[in-house]
């Protein structure tokens, strides 16, 4: 007894420390999501999933997706079913009628009356119709629908590539404000600790009160700046909200990596347009006007249909004018049936099917110049990235020596002042310039991870751009 309830004190312990385990796992998991901070990985994620452009996108190829049904529908045969019962009068007359769909036919032989008695009559009928053959006319529609979902889905693929490309930069753009605010902060703090070193200098009459009201004039400005610094970080920040599924109130971005490194250097990849997302849509319409061209050079072609008919009718009159009583003639009792072939071939169409083949001609050869513009577009973007990106990275291999200096100059500056070997013009520059180098160095940071973004982005792959954020 004793070694069973020490096993079966062990069990329970062992199930109490899997308890607790579990549930500090958990709290870890609450407190993390509480916190709200969200990376720019999650960012992109969050809109390629719920952004509305995307599913805009979806929507449209869901529908070119059932249109290549609707498409294929025309090779089925066609079965029309008919069921009528009237009560109507029987007058018939000798002569010509043109066609038209006001007056109703009548059949029967001429009477010679004309009086007001009518009959019950009906009629039911299936027709059954097929084209054997039709010159290619239904495959080319369905090639051209085809042809418009291919358009779709490379369309689909560009909204993605769009909305990831724009969160990602919302994100860059909402961590360069949110340093900005930290600089203008820091900045209204160091004017207000050298108002008060001044406001001490000067009540001891150390130094004049003019310089006094020169650091509370620029220390007004740095306040004025944080205001416009806040502005565009809530600006910003609303850009970046509208990418997100669920945003929280209290937005905390997992920026560290951004700000602390740059993205290892590589050598880049030639560029080809070829397999942009852009230029694979522009193909894809290309070849929509060419297959709508197609099918449309396969409209002027005789029309083989192959039919077959059965049909019943009654009627409640004789064939000498005479009504026979009660309900008959509802009920069909004459029945008929029918087979063979209508060939059908409109002659005249010819003129307005060649102006439509050339105003089609034309649409083709646009959306092929057009295809050469996007070629040419998508080439000097990706240029002009690549150049940005060498540049930027340049900057920001300068901006810590700009920043380093600039701490080095206002301390001197700041000394000299305190032993009144400079005025407080020297002094001022000094701190602006420090405020200056402090923005400049976290924004150039930043500015290379935009300028990569770019880079990625005009080459149509956002991965590489996500995989050097995640290392």
């Amino acid at each position: 007894m004793t070694m069973r309830r020490r096993i079966g004190w062990m069990i329970l312990l062992f199930f109490c420390m899997d308890w607790v385990v579990a549930a500090q796992s958990t709290q870890a998991a609450s407190s993390k999501t509480t916190d709200g901070e969200i990376s720019l990985k999650e960012v992109v994620d969050a809109a390629l999933r719920d952004y509305p452009q995307i599913r805009v996108s979806q929507e449209e190829l869901n529908a070119s997706i059932a249109e290549i049904r609707q498409a294929r529908t025309a090779y089925l045969p066609r079965a029309d079913a008919l069921l009528q019962a009237n009560r109507a009068t029987r007058n018939n007359v000798f002569g010509t009628l043109l066609p038209q769909s006001t007056i109703p036919s009548i059949s029967g032989p001429v009477i010679n009356s004309n009086n007001a008695g009518s009959v019950w009559g009906s009629a039911t009928g299936v027709l059954v119709s097929w084209q054997p053959f039709d010159f290619g006319l239904r495959h080319a529609n369905v090639q051209a629908a085809r042809a418009a979902k291919n358009k779709l889905d490379a369309a689909l693929s560009n909204s993605r590539l769009e909305v990831g490309a724009a969160a990602a930069d919302a994100f860059l753009t909402y961590v360069a404000a949110k340093e900005t605010v930290r600089a203008a902060s820091a900045a209204v703090e160091n004017w207000n600790t050298l108002l008060k070193t001044i406001h001490a200098l000067t009540t001891t009459q150390l130094r004049p009160g003019a310089d006094e009201s020169r650091i509370e004039a620029e220390s007004a400005m740095a306040r004025n700046q944080l205001v416009y610094a806040k502005q565009a970080e809530q600006d910003s920040r609303a850009t970046l909200v509208k990418f997100l599924t669920s945003p929280t109130a209290d937005l905390t971005l997992d920026s560290e990596r951004l700000l602390a490194h740059l993205p290892p250097d590589a050598e880049e990849p030639g560029f080809s347009s070829a397999n942009h997302p852009l230029m694979e849509e522009q193909k894809a319409a290309v070849a929509q006007s060419a297959d709508q061209l197609h099918a449309l050079e396969r409209t002027w072609v005789p029309q083989f249909t192959l039919e077959g008919a059965a049909s019943a009718r009654g009627t409640g009159a004789e064939s000498d004018g005479r009504r026979l009583p009660g309900w008959n003639g509802l009920a069909p009792n004459v029945q008929n049936y029918a087979a063979g072939f209508n060939v059908t071939f409109s002659f005249l169409d010819f003129a307005s099917i060649h102006a439509r083949e050339s105003a089609q001609s034309a649409t083709v050869r646009v959306e092929q110049a057009r295809q050469q513009l996007i070629d040419k577009t998508l080439n000097e973007t990706f240029e002009k990235a690549k150049a940005a990106l060498a540049a930027a990275r340049e900057v920001a291999k300068n901006t810590p020596i700009e920043l380093r200096s600039a701490h080095m100059a206002f301390d001197q500056a700041k000394a000299r002042y305190q032993a009144g070997l400079t005025p407080i013009d020297d002094l001022a520059q000094a701190q602006r310039l420090l405020v200056q180098a402090e923005v400049d160095d976290s924004i150039a940071r930043l500015t290379v991870w935009r300028a990569l973004l770019q880079l990625d982005a005009a080459r149509g792959d956002l991965q590489p751009f996500l995989q050097a954020v995640n290392k």
